[in-house]
């Protein structure tokens, strides 16, 4: 049985830019992850990252190229099809939380399972538990608000591990944390990460972050080149 996560093969995306005129961002991106490893990829601003983390994502569409999940081929799958595997395969980390402000801690980590259909009380049991592991056991019934930077950006990240995805997609998960922050945030992640077998594909610039990952990849002239 294949163990590739996420697989894109000749993966094209072009933008319109005014009347006329076409801004090719991503030129034919072949890449494979496989399950257990994190990648870490590399991109100057402008030149597709975000475009190439939504693909993958399934929050968008290529103009070209196929892009599997688990094996499972998304070119032409129906909108509900791409939106119950992005729910069920799929956890992202952003740079920014986007908690919902509203809602606890825990409320954050349970809300996207009771979307995949899990019992009220199972999802609760799973918040605290993920929460519990990023070191916040004490901190569930805070509302986000009331958080710090560290402490969101971990409920984030269990939230993104919420429904057991295969691939997770991290866009430059610690940029907005200080650095000693940063380094023990990106710890839990890794830890949690192996913990569990996930695929992860992880957008950063931070150097050091980049010497701890399983091998590195960089976005240029809109093709994925090894590092």
């Amino acid at each position: 049985m294949s163990n590739v996560a996420l697989s894109l093969r000749g993966v094209k995306k072009t933008y319109r830019s005014g009347e006329d005129g076409v801004l090719p961002v991503l030129q034919g991106v072949d890449f494979t992850l496989h399950a257990g490893e994190i990648v870490a990829l590399v991109a100057p601003s402008g030149t597709g990252k975000s475009t190439l983390l939504h693909l993958a994502g399934l929050l968008d569409t290529p103009d070209e190229g196929e892009i599997e999940i688990c094996g499972q081929r998304t070119h032409g799958l129906p909108e509900v099809g791409r939106t119950a595997l992005r729910r069920d395969q799929i956890g992202f980390v952003y740079q920014f939380h986007h908690l919902l402000a509203e809602f606890t801690a825990r409320e954050n980590v349970m809300l996207p399972q009771m979307i995949a259909g899990v019992r009220k009380a199972d999802a609760r049991q799973k918040a605290e538990k993920l929460l519990g592991l990023f070191g916040l056991a004490h901190r569930v019934s805070h509302l986000p608000g009331k958080l710090s930077g560290g402490e969101q950006q971990r409920v984030a990240i269990a939230r993104a591990l919420a429904n057991n995805p295969a691939v997770l997609l991290a866009d430059e998960p610690t940029g907005n944390l200080d650095v000693r922050t940063a380094d023990a945030v990106f710890s839990e992640l890794m830890a949690a990460v192996r913990g569990q077998g996930l695929a992860a594909l992880v957008a950063t610039h931070n150097e050091e972050l980049l010497s701890r990952m399983d091998r590195v990849v960089t976005l240029r002239d809109g093709l994925i080149i090894p590092r």
